[in-house]
């Protein structure tokens, strides 16, 4: 089954806030959102579970709007017995969709926990919980920042699609071709689930410089020197971001993603920008 027969339409993903304000503001972005009839919402989680009662106190502030959310759900520094029972909160939550990542060892946490990586992880929720819950995993186009070679990184791919996930969420990326690449070899694997591409709007060069050596996610030259040389010139680096991730989100689903899926940093106005000029 290809990807064009699985129509994902569009996803959009918040982070947990720490303040009343940030909170505020995601309940902004999460209503202008709500109103493009996204599939779903998701929330991410801290590394090491720092987070974790936040990312369901946000789920559940977040779907009160009537669209489905799926928390994130790393296993690193977790035991079995305390991802058992989230996944019953979970559950009797009402939840139905989970981001299952393997997440970021912390620095200064000795264990890693009883599952290593993400593959063990949907395994588990498969053992635990059936067919309950539908599974997104990650993906990295250009490659995870750890791995050693991309032929090991599809490998591990392939390996997390055949534990159970039923759909993949890329890493965020500019060039349209490692994507298509990238689908085309976890074609080649045997992986027939869809493969959403991840869109992150471009608002702020530092922030989007600092993201992109943490993940690994390639700025193509051409991009960084045109925002460099916008230097504090906001509306400008808006202006310009729109434009670039309008392109590449075109040429995407011109060229068969099943689907969006935006990092919106919780703000509605960038990624709403986009999606008028794709006539969403």
């Amino acid at each position: 089954m290809s990807a064009q027969q699985h129509p994902m339409g569009i996803s959009f993903e918040f982070f947990p806030p720490n303040t009343e304000a940030g909170r505020d503001k995601l309940m902004q972005a999460r209503d202008a959102l709500a109103a493009r009839d996204p599939r779903f919402f998701s929330v991410t989680y801290g590394a090491g579970g720092s987070t974790q009662h936040r990312t369901l106190d946000a789920v559940r502030a977040v779907r009160e709007c009537g669209i489905d959310t799926a928390p994130h759900l790393s296993c690193i520094g977790s035991e079995k017995s305390q991802l058992r029972d989230l996944l019953m909160r979970f559950k009797e939550d009402g939840i139905k969709r989970i981001v299952a990542l393997r997440g970021d060892l912390p620095s200064g946490m000795a264990g890693v926990g009883e599952l290593r990586y993400a593959n063990e992880l949907v395994e588990f929720i498969r053992a635990e919980t059936g067919d309950h819950f539908e599974i997104a995993v990650a993906a990295y186009p250009e490659s995870h920042p750890q791995a050693p070679s991309l032929d090991h990184d599809l490998e591990n791919f392939a390996r997390k699609m055949q534990a159970g996930a039923d759909i993949a969420i890329t890493q965020y990326f500019f060039t349209a071709d490692a994507y298509f690449h990238f689908v085309e070899r976890a074609r080649a694997l045997g992986v027939e689930a869809p493969i959403v591409p991840g869109i992150m709007p471009i608002t702020n060069y530092t922030r989007l410089a600092r993201f992109s050596d943490a993940c690994g996610a390639e700025i193509p030259r051409w991009i960084r020197k045109q925002l460099e040389a916008y230097g504090d010139d906001s509306a400008s680096i808006a202006a310009f971001g729109e434009d670039v991730i309008s392109r590449l989100s075109q040429r995407l689903l011109d060229g068969g993603a099943p689907g969006l899926h935006f990092y919106t940093l919780n703000q509605a106005e960038p990624t709403l920008k986009v999606l008028d000029n794709l006539r969403f």
